[in-house]
């Protein structure tokens, strides 16, 4: 697995639980692009209408080496899951008032881009402190390790 667009904000923002591999419907050159690194889901969020869920907002860079056949960068992507799954989903959002984001885009073994989103419930401010708090005290550890012995 390649990771090409990882999305540190939603697990700083939100509660992430539930997360699904999606495939993604891309047009023309993008996946040249994905392929090259250019894309981010920093601001992106999944949106579910006619039973269908679409990536809004996610920046696609278009690709440099072609001349035909432009896309748009932020336009929104088909996201490629069962029926079921898009039923949880929405079940979910509707009933407990939960937020559908990406977590991640990669390319799977098969060569495939594949999105990752999961289920949100945004963090309250004290949340995410303490989530500084824990990320500061994991860098300390990291940076100063425990000597075993007589030193």
């Amino acid at each position: 697995m390649e990771i090409k667009a990882n999305n540190k904000k939603a697990y700083f923002n939100y509660f992430i639980s539930d997360c699904v591999e999606a495939g993604i419907e891309l047009k023309g050159s993008e996946v040249k692009s994905v392929r090259a690194g250019g894309v981010s889901i920093l601001d992106s969020f999944v949106d579910i209408k006619n039973g269908e869920m679409y990536l809004k907002n996610a920046y696609i860079k278009p690709y440099e080496k072609t001349t035909a056949f432009k896309v748009e960068e932020r336009r929104n992507r088909k996201l490629l899951l069962h029926k079921e799954q898009i039923l949880k989903f929405e079940r979910a959002t509707k009933e407990k008032g939960l937020t559908i984001v990406p977590t991640k885009v990669y390319i799977n073994k098969a060569g495939k881009v594949k999105v990752e989103v999961g289920l949100a419930r945004g963090k309250k401010l004290y949340d995410k402190r303490q989530t500084l708090k824990d990320r500061q005290v994991k860098r300390d550890i990291e940076r100063y390790p425990i000597r075993h012995g007589g030193d």
